[in-house]
Formats: C-alpha cells, sequence, structure tokens
C-alpha cells in the first residue's frame, strides 16, 4: 500500500489518578474524559525505495534516523513528536508522517496520544505489519508512557464515547468503562500547559483527588457528574489556572456546566454553556467509536 491514513479523537480528560512504571504498558492512570468528534488524522507513507527495503523496513542505508521517523509535518509544518517516533521504531518502519489536528496541541486534547494511536494503526496498514488492535494500542500507550506526554489518552481515544479508565495501563493491564452518554461539546482553549511539567512533579495530591472523582463518577455515572467531579478535581489537584477558573465560574452563572481539560489552559463545557457565556466557543460531538482506519480512496 502506498499509504494509509488513520484518525483518533481529541481526548480531553476530566480527572486522573496516575499510576507511573517503570514499564510503559503497565504505566498508566485512573479517571475519566470525553473523546471529541474533533481529533486528528495522520497519514503515513512508506520512505522512498533508497531509504529502505521493498516491505519499508529499516536497512544500514536509510536516510530514516534511528527512530524510523523520515520526517514528519504537523499541520504543514515539520515538527517533532516523540511519540510518533517511538511508535515507528516499535514497528520497525520507517515512513514519512503527516499529522492534521483539528484540536490546539499542548492544550489538553491529547494530541500527542492521539498521533502515536492513528500512526499505528495507518503503519500498520501500509506496511501490512499484520499486528492486531490491541497490539496497536499498547505499541501507542507505551510510547506516549515512555515519552512522558500521557497516561490515559491512548486507551481512551480508541475506546471512544465517554471512556472511564477503571485500572491502569495498556490492553491486557488496564480496564475500562463508560458513561453512557452522547452530549455536544463546547471549548475555548487560552494556551498551553506541560504536561510532562505535571507528571514530574509531586503526584501523591493529583491522585489523591484523582481517587475521589472517580469514585464519585462511579457512584451517578452520567456526564453531569463528569463535569462536575472533573470541576472539582481541578479545584482539589491545584491545577486550576486562573483564565479557565474565570470561564468556568461565567459559565455556572449563567447555568451551565464547565471544568478545565487535563492538562491545559481549556475550558470545555456541555452543550452552548460556554456561548452562553458570551464565549467564542469550538463545538463539537462526543466521537462514539473511538480511532479508525480511513476507508482507502
Amino acid at each position: 500500500m502506498d499509504e494509509a491514513t488513520a484518525f483518533a479523537p481529541g481526548h480531553i480528560t476530566a480527572f486522573f489518578a496516575p499510576y507511573p512504571d517503570r514499564d510503559p504498558v503497565r504505566a498508566g492512570s485512573r479517571g475519566a474524559g470525553l473523546a471529541l468528534s474533533d481529533g486528528v488524522a495522520v497519514t503515513v507513507r512508506p520512505v522512498d525505495a533508497d531509504a529502505a527495503d521493498s516491505d519499508g523496513h529499516r536497512d544500514a542505508g536509510s536516510r530514516a534516523d534511528a527512530s524510523g521517523l523520515a520526517s514528519l509535518d504537523l499541520d504543514g509544518v515539520p515538527a517533532e513528536m516523540a511519540p510518533v517516533e517511538r511508535v515507528l521504531a516499535e514497528l520497525n518502519v520507517a515512513a514519512e508522517v503527516e499529522v492534521e489536528s483539528s484540536v490546539p496541541v499542548g492544550a489538553g486534547f491529547g494530541v500527542s496520544g492521539a498521533a502515536a494511536l492513528a500512526t499505528a494503526l495507518a503503519a500498520n496498514a501500509a506496511f501490512g505489519i499484520g499486528r492486531s488492535e490491541n497490539d496497536l494500542v499498547r505499541v501507542a500507550h507505551a510510547a506516549e508512557a515512555a515519552a512522558g506526554t500521557g497516561l490515559g489518552d491512548v486507551v481512551g481515544q480508541f475506546r471512544g464515547g465517554l471512556p472511564v479508565r477503571l485500572e491502569p495501563g495498556a490492553p491486557g493491564y488496564g480496564r475500562l468503562d463508560g458513561v453512557p452518554a452522547r452530549p455536544q461539546i463546547e471549548y475555548v482553549s487560552f494556551g498551553e500547559l506541560s504536561t510532562e511539567r505535571v507528571l514530574g512533579g509531586d503526584l501523591d495530591p493529583v491522585r489523591e483527588a484523582g481517587e475521589a472523582a472517580l469514585t464519585r463518577l462511579m457512584r451517578a455515572p452520567d456526564d453531569l457528574e463528569l463535569l462536575a467531579a472533573g470541576r472539582e478535581f481541578a479545584g482539589e489537584a491545584g491545577l486550576l489556572v486562573p483564565e479557565v477558573a474565570e470561564a468556568v465560574d461565567a459559565v455556572e452563572a449563567e447555568g451551565g456546566l464547565a471544568s478545565m481539560a487535563m492538562l491545559g489552559r481549556t475550558v470545555y463545557a456541555l452543550g452552548t454553556g460556554l456561548t452562553d457565556a458570551g464565549y467564542d466557543a469550538a463545538a463539537c460531538s462526543v466521537h462514539p467509536t473511538g480511532a479508525t482506519l480511513r476507508p482507502e480512496g
């Protein structure tokens, strides 16, 4: 196959309890979030014949670097994405990768996880690797965990809907449930927030707040409780930033419900909550099925 394209939904983490592990497949988080109809499309192309053998696998003369990545463009601009590089290295293929994101990068939408997952799915198809879906999710999850860019987005992005992570880790270790609702979502982003910096700090307060939020949600698993638990978590974990707090208060003053996307300077709300509060918000729906290959042609 000349190329393949896969889509992975953006993923807003409402709350999380992080559980790092030396084994990135076992590393992960407990928590819940929202898989969005807005997300990331990745096209994978095998490198030119002079850079790889007929199967696309690297040889000593390949111009791709040790990661297996010949080039990567993010929305048309050359970029670096460590999880994508790790995915190609694990699959042992050399490829050119184009990433197109309809959600802001570095703002709490799980773009790195979505790119890793969509790359795994597309590379598997483009090179005829023959891995199963769970294998590919494991590869993408481990790549993101090892890169320090996330602990739970990938499994949620593969499941779709409103995923609840009951146990941390990739398939084979993690365990998922979901909230049976499909609300409309609005969001406004005020900029980036470093996931690596938060995950590299003191995780005990975050873990304690995340566990409390998960207990609360599972007592009444609906979309309203998901946002309410996320709102409480943001405050208890000490992660709420001023501009997001102001927007959350404005939405609540209009009778709506909003919270902060983890981890980003982004506020999200159910329905038209942000518009009603006077914000110029982007709108989308919940993605019902999760990451998938796009049809050929």
